[in-house]
Order: C-alpha cells, then structure tokens, then sequence
C-alpha cells in the first residue's frame, strides 16, 4: 500500500506544450503497486528557465520533457548522459542532489526494441519525418549498425540535416521504390485530425518486412493494422512510450518492477 501522500513525499513531474495522462497514469500506477512514497504531475509551462529553476530549487526528484523542450533545456542543465548527447535532445532529467543530468529514453527504448527485432545491418529503411523523436530513431539505427536508409522530409534543412548527421539519404517525398523497414514518425495515424491517413501507400506497405510506427495513440495506427493484415513484422509506438516510461521510472527510483507490474501499469495508462 502506498503511503499517504506528506512532507516526505518525493515528487516527479512532466514538462510539455500539451501535456497528457498516460505518464501521470503509468508512474503513479506503479508507485501504488510497488507501495513506493512518490506522486507524478503533468504540468506546462511559458517559462522554461523558471519551471526548471523550481525542479532544482524544489528538490524535485524528476522529470519528463516534452515538445517543444527537449533542446531548449539542455543548456539549463548540470550535464548530459551519453543518450542524450548523442541525439543532443533531452526528454529526462533526474535530480540528485540539486545537480540536474539530462537523458534520453527514447533513444533507450528505440535502440532496444531494435535490438529485440534483430533488424539486419544491410536492411535499408524509409523513415518519414524529421523532428525530435526521427532524431532519436535515426541515432538508434546507427548505433545498432544499420547501414543503408532515408530520411523522407518535406522540410529540406530539417531533413537534411537529420540525414546527413548520421550518415543516410534525404529526399522530399515518398519513393516508389520499396524499402524492407518503413517508419512512421509523424502524426500521420494519431488520435485526432490525422487519425485515418495511412502513413505509407499501400504499394510500399505490401512490398515492406517491417512497420514500424512511433504513434502511441491508438496503439495501432492504420499504418500497423493494415501492415498486420499483410501479415508483417510490427514495432508499436505502445511499446516505445512504455520502454521509455519504465527506463524513466526506474531513475527516478532505483527499483524494477515485474513484467506484470508493468503490463498492469501500461493498460492502466491506456485507460
């Protein structure tokens, strides 16, 4: 049982433009099952500077960034982990002491499911988009060997830079040549205005090994279900935001919990 909530509860939080329930959901999940003395809020802010000043003044124990942040703070941290420096884009921060460390656990839970799938070096890859979380997947697909790639982009400076930083091809739109590995990561497919739009055409869907889609809500995307009839490998933006949640959870408290806990926790969160 978790204890009640007083002055010696330690605090986690969340920082983002538009902040959501599923981290609050998730974390404060597995506080009560695990009976651990800590709360997680979601909050936005207008003022970078003031609400990180608070997490190091506050003793806050940790805490998520979100867009539009995660470069944007790294200047006001005490230092980096090798996750977050190799994508310069922090989504973590863990307070020890009043020294504030920036990490990236997308990068983490990328660079694992990728491992898990045991993606081949030589199999190249359509990934389309170019923000912060394409920087986290590219960087993951480099440190994990894989060799041959494109970054599809409609913003050239964007894309280009995202591609050339690690290696692979630029192009502005979608090819009709096929690629074994497509990945999503644009909004293409999430809850909301883009909710019916396939990412890929279906051409590309049917000649592809792998599908493979950051959106988190819903957990299957038109994407993934229309790759899932065709019989195709699948790697979920579910199972990304509950890699990249536990890996946060378990900074912020130093304890593991059990693959049921977390499964618990992550349905829960899904609500």
């Amino acid at each position: 049982m978790k204890p009640p909530i007083g002055r010696d509860t330690t605090l986690c939080m969340s920082l983002a433009a538009r902040p959501g329930t599923f981290g609050s959901r998730f974390h404060n999940h597995l506080y009560e099952a695990l009976g651990l003395d800590y709360v997680y809020k979601a909050f936005t802010t207008r003022d970078l500077p003031a609400a990180i000043g608070g997490v190091r003044a506050l003793g806050i124990r940790g805490c998520a960034i979100s867009m539009p942040f995660k470069e944007a703070v790294m200047a006001l941290l005490d230092g980096l982990e090798p996750s977050a420096r190799v994508i310069d884009s922090v989504n973590t921060i863990v307070n020890e002491g009043g020294r504030l460390t920036g990490y990236n656990t997308d990068y983490v839970a990328v660079r694992r499911l990728v491992e898990e799938a045991r993606l081949a070096p030589d199999m190249p890859f359509l990934l389309r988009g170019s923000g912060g979380m394409a920087k986290a997947v590219v960087a993951a697909f480099r440190d994990a060997g894989l060799r041959t790639g494109t970054v599809v982009a409609r913003n050239e400076a964007a894309g280009r830079a995202l591609a050339h930083a690690y290696g692979y091809h630029w192009r502005a739109e979608l090819p009709d040549t096929p690629a074994p590995l497509l990945v999503n990561v644009t909004p293409l497919g999430m809850a909301g205005p883009d909710q019916d739009v396939l990412a890929f055409p279906e051409p590309l869907i049917a000649a592809c090994d792998v599908a493979f889609d950051v959106v988190a809500l819903p957990v299957e995307t038109p994407f993934l279900a229309r790759a899932r009839g065709r019989g195709k490998r699948l790697i979920s933006g579910g199972e990304v935001a509950v890699l990249q949640a536990l890996e946060q959870f378990i900074l912020y408290t130093g304890v593991t919990p059990t693959r049921a806990q977390v499964d618990a926790a992550a349905a829960f969160a899904r609500g």
